[in-house]
């Protein structure tokens, strides 16, 4: 599998970089947006630069930044207002002492572009690429890149085989727009209203077949409706189901976490990579309770 190299020497000489592929990278999320369907992700202005340390004390390695909520029925968020949340985020943490590699989340060219001129180390595109003037400026930004599967707009597979077209689909993007070293996102989620919870589960199920792409895959779980309706619980108390989710997903193959959850995300990970490790025929056997004397 190729590796995703995220970050670079930024000019003070601080280290900023992350090989996505070589381990299990984890990506907290900070969402500039209100309107977000887990509210317990709004980052207002004024806590940002304290919830981005606090991120990356407990575990962060990339930090996420998004000024457009996603969910489906959210409320529109105009252009100017989305530039308006990721440029101030941006300028904020640009005078921060953060040092790990930062991610921007927007599938807007104008947001983009403006997004370009701080010092940003990833591009995440829900829309896969879709926008040629978008693909264009990924291409010439010499940033990592995450996109998503898209046929048309953002998360329209409705089958799995339908998700194996839509990566398709991108990964010739990919190559058209001469950008080697991305990430693909599989589009966990009800992007679109046809979207069942069984849709995503199948996806999650058959996590593993993805990995034909040669490419790191990002888990992108955290919180969402799918898990609602397996454990019957809102938003808010999906965190559990989050973190099994997320360890089946590791062993199926992922090769990076999207958290809202970053320390108890880093545990999750921390011990799924211990398991990886050993080999079974190496492990030192646990006692039976009739050797140790128990009954």
């Amino acid at each position: 599998m190729q590796t995703c190299i995220i970050g670079k020497h930024t000019s003070e000489g601080r280290k900023k970089r992350v090989v996505v592929g070589e381990g299990i990278t984890l990506m907290g999320v900070m969402n500039l947006s209100p309107d977000s369907f887990y509210t317990g992700s709004y980052v207002n202005p004024e806590e940002l630069e304290s919830r981005a340390a606090e991120m990356v004390a407990t575990g962060a390695q990339v930090l996420d930044i998004g000024g457009q909520s996603t969910a489906p029925y959210a409320p529109y968020t105009d252009s100017a207002t989305e530039l308006e949340r990721v440029i101030s985020a941006l300028r904020i943490l640009s005078n921060s002492d953060i040092t790990v590699p930062i991610s921007v989340d927007t599938c807007n060219p104008a947001v983009l572009k403006a997004a370009l001129h701080y010092d940003i180390d990833v591009i995440n595109d829900v829309s896969g690429l879709i926008s040629a003037e978008y693909g264009a400026l990924a291409a010439d930004s010499g940033c990592a890149v995450i996109a998503m599967a898209a046929r048309r707009s953002p998360g329209d597979s409705k089958t799995f085989s339908e998700t194996m077209h839509a990566l398709d689909m991108l990964s010739a993007r990919m190559e058209h727009y001469g950008i080697d070293n991305y990430i693909l996102d599989p589009g966990v989620g009800r992007w679109i209203p046809e979207r069942t919870p069984d849709i995503d589960l199948e996806l999650c199920y058959r996590f593993k077949e993805l990995l034909v792409y040669e490419r790191p895959l990002l888990a992108a779980i955290s919180r969402k409706s799918f898990l609602g309706e397996i454990v019957g619980r809102p938003a808010e108390k999906r965190l559990s189901a989050t973190l099994a989710m997320t360890s089946w997903l590791i062993f199926q193959g992922a090769s990076m976490i999207r958290a809202h959850d970053v320390a108890e995300t880093k545990d999750v990970i921390a011990v799924c990579s211990k398991l990886a490790t050993p080999r079974v025929g190496e492990m030192t056997p646990c006692p039976r309770a009739s050797d140790m004397g128990l009954r």
